[in-house]
């Protein structure tokens, strides 16, 4: 490449030479103070645009015989994405060859996934999965967006897939319904990965401003009340609500003539209602597993008329008389149905009072079988993410208190304890660690602290409070990627006011970083996270770090360079929660495209040294992208 670049210069110091020596004659004359034309082009971006295109052509190659399946196809579908500009033949075959690869690996997937599932319940306890990823649609989703002629047949492709599965289990269950046992009470439904991922790419060709192939992709996952169908609905309402309400009202006339609806279906569809993007599903047990995906401001101007239509369907559905508890088939049995009448009661006698007396009845008679924790009034649940005057005057955190006054056991006095440094943290209360030190049960204490002081280290930063910040960081539980993320962000915060202070905060956050063990993935994101701080302080100190960053990367098997979260989780017997939020400064991304803008070739070299398929990958599409983006 170097001989590349003196060749075109040295063409271009000919032309130079060539035009000065030139008669007057045989040019023509610039008037006085008129600009000289620009030159059109650029033989060194020319060079690094060429050097890229081969890059990516190669690693696109080199994908085929990748070990593994997902990252065959992501890289060739990424490699796609890169070369559009450049080169759209090759890509179309790129994306055509990674939609055959992300085939595959789907199969594969689904293949292992079963397997999962069968083991699980040979062993007879709760199936427990973790979705795969669709790769088919991620492919669709990046081809769609360059060209929409290929985004159609890689979208028929996929129905056409979709059908011919489903033939498949239909055929599959007529074969096996003779020979199968009754399923079990607490029988897990058959996992839908396909209505999901259907939804999920919807989703993006919403927040890409195609409505109607959005529409188009999820209209067959819109037939029944599913948490992502109505997640959905609560999207499509944000862009064209007149189309998702209708679809919302034949929702509700499907889940009336349903005999198997029960309370959790009521649940979900509320969520449109009144609180969007908030599920909240009711275990047997009283437990409760709650989802929130986004802004859950309940819509203005909600029609009057389709409220009225959603409560007379859940008072239909909830004033069912209740199976007997050993025929009960429901997903929540009788603690789902008095918890959504304890719910909903308030908006009840708003919106549809002639309805009330019939459902504090069937509340009474439910009383007897439902858990303590259902019945308890002080239960938050009964109004989260409710906009009524009770939820509005209720201080959970006080409410904890008081009962802890009545408290009689250490069990109960801990329950109150975890119950009020939650609320407390959730609403930025300082007091939530001085609860937290409360509880007696050392472990619970353990994992409560470290909960709670991630909570104050956020509140901290959108606060930009560098003080607080940094003495959570360094006196608080947190585990040492969360007090590297903490210090870089100090230093990110201060960097404008103290540049010394900022810099001595990245050398305690690298030095923190190397505190954690070699094999570890988070040891090459919490340098990563250094290095993206240091670029804006000082981006020649970064090339240091990064013969640290390869050493890190190539310890750790588990490291994609992709997958950077900060995740803190609290689990106790009576409650459950947890945080998650992606993390880009843990990415290699970014930083190399940082880097390549700087010096290509250095960038380059150092792709190369990364061992793990994944990681190398990654850093060289990185570098790849962002000298073959266009320029404004």
């Amino acid at each position: 490449m170097r001989r590349s670049i003196l060749v075109a210069l040295s063409i271009f110091a000919l032309t130079v030479v060539a035009d000065a020596q030139a008669p007057a004659g045989g040019s023509k004359q610039l008037k006085p103070g008129a600009k000289a034309p620009a030159v059109a082009y650029d033989a060194l971006a020319e060079s690094r645009r060429t050097t890229a295109v081969s890059l990516v052509s190669a690693l696109a190659d080199e994908a085929r015989s990748f070990h593994d399946e997902m990252l065959r196809a992501r890289v060739q579908a990424r490699a796609a994405d890169a070369l559009w500009d450049t080169d759209q033949d090759r890509a179309r075959a790129l994306f055509r060859r990674a939609w055959d690869a992300a085939d595959q690996a789907d199969k594969e997937l689904a293949r292992r996934t079963e397997e999962d599932k069968r083991r699980q319940l040979a062993n007879g306890g709760n199936v427990v999965l973790t979705r795969p990823p669709n790769l088919r649609v991620e492919v669709l989703r990046l081809a769609a967006k360059r060209d929409r002629a290929l985004g159609e047949e890689l979208l028929s492709k996929l129905e056409d897939q979709r059908k011919q599965d489903a033939r498949d289990a239909a055929a599959k269950l007529a074969g096996d319904q003779a020979s199968a046992p009754a399923p079990a009470p607490n029988a897990p439904a058959a996992l839908n990965f396909d209505t999901n991922h259907r939804l999920e790419l919807a989703r993006q060709l919403l927040q890409n401003g195609d409505t109607e192939r959005a529409l188009q992709f999820a209209e067959p996952a819109l037939h029944s009340a599913t948490r992502d169908a109505v997640f959905f609905l609560s999207d499509l309402r944000d862009k064209s609500p007149d189309a998702a309400d209708k679809i919302f009202a034949a929702l509700l006339a499907s889940v009336a003539a349903d005999p198997t609806a029960d309370a959790n279906a009521v649940s979900l569809l509320s969520s449109y209602v009144f609180t969007p993007r908030l599920a909240i599903s009711i275990l047997r047990d009283g437990g409760f597993n709650t989802m929130s995906n986004g802004n859950t401001v309940p819509p203005e101007n909600f029609p009057a008329q389709l409220r009225t239509l959603f409560m007379q369907t859940a008072a239909q559905v909830l004033l069912r008389p209740p199976a007997p508890a050993d025929q009960d088939r429901t997903s929540g049995g009788r603690a789902a149905t008095y918890f959504m009448i304890a719910r909903l009661l308030p908006l009840f006698e708003q919106y549809l009072p002639a309805s009330v007396a019939s459902l504090r009845t069937q509340l009474t008679a439910l009383t007897p079988d439902a858990p303590e924790e259902v019945r308890d009034p002080n239960n938050n649940m009964l109004t989260e993410g409710l906009k009524t005057d009770a939820a509005d005057t209720r201080d959970p955190v006080q409410d904890a208190l008081d009962r802890l006054r009545r408290a009689t056991t250490d069990d109960e006095r801990d329950r109150l304890y975890v119950e009020a440094a939650i609320a407390a943290a959730g609403r930025k209360d300082p007091r939530a660690r001085e609860f937290a030190e409360d509880v007696k049960d050392s472990a619970t204490r353990e994992q409560l602290l470290a909960y709670v002081d991630f909570s104050a280290a956020r509140t901290a930063i959108e606060k930009k409070d560098v003080t607080e910040l940094l003495r959570v960081a360094r006196s608080g539980a947190m585990t040492s990627l969360q007090k590297v993320w903490a210090l870089a962000e100090a230093a990110r915060l201060s960097a404008k006011d103290n540049r010394a202070l900022a810099l001595d905060l990245l050398d305690e956050a690298s030095q923190e970083a190397r505190r954690i063990d070699g094999a570890d993935a988070d040891r090459p994101r919490a340098l990563l996270a250094v290095a993206a701080q240091l670029y804006e302080l000082d981006a020649s100190r970064v090339w240091s770090l990064m013969s640290d960053l390869v050493k890190a990367t190539n310890a750790a098997a588990d490291f994609t360079g992709e997958d950077g979260r900060l995740v803190i989780k609290f689990q106790s017997k009576t409650h459950a929660s947890i945080y998650s939020t992606t993390v880009e400064t843990f990415n290699l991304q970014p930083l190399f495209q940082k880097l390549a803008a700087a010096d290509m070739n250095r960038a380059v070299e150092l792709a190369k040294n990364f061992t793990g398929e994944s990681p190398r990958a990654v850093a060289t599409l990185a570098v790849a992208a962002a000298v073959l983006a266009k320029k404004p």
